[in-house]
Order: C-alpha cells, then sequence, then structure tokens
C-alpha cells in the first residue's frame, strides 16, 4: 500500500498516527522519566499536534515549506518568551515543532522511508544524549549569596560545602555570575544532580 496513493483523508490519518507515535516515544519515554513536568507534556503534545495540523492544510495548498517553517518557530520562541523556559524544554519544544513539519510534509518525491528515517534519526540522538551521554539529570538555580568571603578561590570548598548545607542538593558545580561590594552579595548558579527532586528541581530552573 503506497501511502500517497491514498485519498486524503487517509493520508491525514496515517500520517497523524506517525506523528503521534514518534511525539509519545519521544515524550513517554525520554523527556518525562527525566524531567517529571506534565505541565511541559502537556505543551508539547498539544503544540505538535496544532502543527501538524496546520502544516498538514499548508501542505495541502501549496504552501511555502520554510514559509511554514519559520513561522511556526518564530511563535514558539515569542511565545514563550512570557515566562522563563529552561533551554532544554526549548529545546524539546522546537524538537517537537520539526517532528509535526516533517511528518505533515512528507510528500511522494521524498517517500515514506526518508520520513521514518528522520523520525528516527531524532528519537536516535535525543535517545544517546539522555540515556549515555548525559545520563544525570542535572538542575539549576540563581540565588543571592551573603557570605562574600567564600567566594574567593581559595575558599572554594567551603563555599561548596556552606551550600549543599543550607540548600540540602548535591551541588556539582558552581559559577559566580555577578558580585555586588555594594551589600556585599553574589549572584550564584548552582548545579545540582536532581534525582529524587524533581519538585525543586522545576522550581529552580524557572527562578
Amino acid at each position: 500500500m503506497n501511502l500517497y496513493d491514498q485519498p486524503p483523508l487517509i493520508q491525514f490519518l496515517l500520517k497523524l498516527a506517525l506523528d503521534l507515535a514518534v511525539v509519545f516515544l519521544l515524550i513517554g519515554l525520554l523527556y518525562y522519566p527525566r524531567r517529571r513536568d506534565k505541565d511541559y507534556v502537556f505543551t508539547f503534545i498539544v503544540f505538535n499536534v496544532l502543527v501538524f495540523l496546520v502544516c498538514f492544510f499548508m501542505g495541502s495548498l501549496e504552501m511555502s515549506v520554510g514559509l511554514g517553517f519559520g513561522l511556526f518557530a518564530l511563535f514558539g520562541i515569542l511565545r514563550y518568551r512570557t515566562i522563563t523556559v529552561p533551554i532544554k524544554e526549548m529545546t524539546y519544544l522546537f524538537t517537537v515543532i520539526v517532528i509535526a513539519i516533517i511528518n505533515a510534509l512528507s510528500s511522494a518525491n521524498m517517500g515514506l522511508d526518508v520520513t521514518l528515517a528522520a523520525d528516527i534519526t531524532v528519537l536516535a540522538l535525543i535517545f544517546f544524549l539522555e540515556k549515555i551521554w548525559f545520563n544525570t539529570p542535572q538542575g539549576f538555580k540563581v540565588i543571592t549569596y551573603e557570605k562574600i568571603e567564600n567566594i574567593k578561590p581559595e575558599n572554594s570548598q567551603l563555599l561548596l560545602s556552606d551550600l549543599r548545607a543550607r540548600t540540602g542538593l548535591d551541588i556539582t558545580t558552581i559559577d559566580i555570575e555577578t558580585i555586588n561590594f555594594l551589600n556585599d552579595t553574589a549572584l550564584i548558579k548552582i548545579y545540582f544532580n536532581s534525582t529524587g527532586s524533581e519538585g525543586v528541581r522545576r522550581i529552580a530552573e524557572k527562578d
């Protein structure tokens, strides 16, 4: 059975089924088990379906693929500037947009095998990065720190120990963003192992 020889309704349903299968694998098996944020899961899935629907009909009207890609990428970025969205969530958002565009605008000239290869490439890349390369979930938080003497290089261990004791987090890296000598405070970004700290992590990344 050739997908592109089918009536428009059958093509739509089969393409949508493929798109949803890829997105559920991406979000359900790769994103959610590590991030545990249902709000973003809802956003990613709905965003993907909406982009798919509009791109499918844009493709039917022979509108520019470049125009559609630019429109939805720009819309996604501008819309989510209203809140502080972690860069990783923005990456997943962009990924579900790309998946929707690939599946909605696939054509007979390209072939279903090429579309499947593109979907598998995206899933394989994110699986490798999430499960193999960066397999330790990390969160971050920007805090105002008042013990200004501890930010000196020779007191780095004191700073690390103090922050771990006061936050209760398994802090792995510390970046000193700015130092305010007027009120003796420093703006510090702490990175921590977020395993078992999903609730804390969500607040931390949005601060």
